[in-house]
């Protein structure tokens, strides 16, 4: 049956009746039946009437909007409040330092020396002729450059290996137990490893009738056993990181791989690979970062030695500042150099890696 015209034959449609209920339909599907004609007025519900009626009062809309702003200007005062012992101690023990080692890079302040003078530049060009900060350079250059791959291939590997399995999680804490140690304990603990007399390395080679080393006094070795000391200690750290960014790739592409006759290896070269690259650029920019301050092993292990094969530009700075009569504004100028390149390297990696990525 067609409905009478002005009454839509939508049931969602229908007006409320004036008595406040909605109008049941009849199973014939009539038009509804109401104790008075519906009207213009009538039609419209009461609440859109009173949501139009809002919205078009220029003092309410006026004061709706104040209270937005007053609302939100508390919850923004009272977040600054919570941040507010957090970013006084991160003023006082880093931005203060921070400021007060550029001001005395360019003086000649020195450990009891109770006026210094202005010095200007000087002690960044006496670096230019520092043979032994030179050569600290050179050695935290390599060391950071052989110890990058072993860092990025031997957790990735573990990662992949361990993504799947009922042991994951326990072989995962075994693998992160080391990076809970501090750097003096692993320091002495491959300090016995590496001992030429006592040490397990040298016996199992005596054992295979090889002959032993002095791993740690032999310049072309020592710093290889200081690359593979950071490699032990945090390889359980980047790998819970790698473990963390596998398990977000989602399962489906690898299937859908699967299903195209692709192997195991061209999975990862073609997803894993790809959409890892957030978390290799976080692997690569803080071990980088780290590699240039190294300083906790070879002190324990070398001391800088044999020679200055081990010699890194921290310890220098360290040696500079605390041992050779306390120059603290050469010490200072060391750091703001050494600051500068991290910053560089910092940079530079993130215009090479950096990329969004899509699952």
């Amino acid at each position: 049956m067609r409905a009478s015209p002005g009454i839509p034959s939508c049931v969602r449609c229908w007006p409320r009746a004036p008595t406040g209920r909605w109008v049941s339909r009849r199973r014939s599907g009539s038009p509804p039946k109401t104790s008075r004609a519906p009207s213009s007025r009538a039609s419209t519900p009461v609440r859109s009437r009173r949501r139009r009626r809002w919205r078009t009062s220029p003092g309410r809309s006026t004061l709706c909007r104040t209270s937005v702003t007053a609302r939100r200007r508390r919850q923004t005062a009272t977040a600054y409040l919570f941040l507010l012992p957090g970013l006084l101690l991160f003023a006082v023990f880093r931005v203060y330092p921070l400021l007060e080692g550029l001001r005395l890079s360019f003086t000649n302040a020195r450990l009891g020396r109770a006026a210094y003078q202005f010095v200007g530049l000087a002690n960044y060009t006496r670096l230019l002729e520092d043979a032994r900060f030179q050569v600290s350079l050179w050695n935290t250059g390599f060391y950071t450059l052989a110890s990058t791959l072993p860092v990025l291939a031997v957790p990735l590997g573990l990662a992949v290996a361990l993504n799947r399995g009922a042991l994951r999680n326990v072989l995962r804490s075994a693998f992160f137990f080391p990076f809970t140690l501090s750097v003096v304990t692993v320091g002495l603990t491959w300090l016995w490893l590496l001992d030429p007399v006592v040490g397990p390395f040298n016996y199992y080679l005596r054992a295979l009738g090889l002959p032993a080393r002095s791993w740690l006094a032999d310049p072309a070795t020592a710093m290889w056993a200081i690359i593979a000391t950071t490699v032990w200690w945090v390889t359980g750290y980047y790998l819970v990181i790698y473990l963390a960014g596998l398990q977000d790739i989602p399962r489906e592409l690898y299937e859908a791989a699967a299903l195209d006759g692709a192997g195991s290896g061209h999975a990862f070269l073609a997803i894993t690979l790809p959409l890892l690259r957030p978390v290799l650029l976080f692997v690569v920019v803080t071990h980088v970062i780290g590699s240039f301050q190294i300083f906790g092993q070879v002190f324990v292990l070398t001391d800088g030695g044999p020679g200055d094969a081990t010699r890194t530009a921290v310890q220098h700075l360290y040696e500079t500042a605390f041992k050779n009569f306390f120059q603290f504004g050469a010490a200072s100028a060391m750091a703001w150099v050494l600051f500068a390149i991290i910053l560089v390297f910092s940079v530079l990696q993130f215009r090479l890696l950096r990329g969004h990525t899509e699952y």
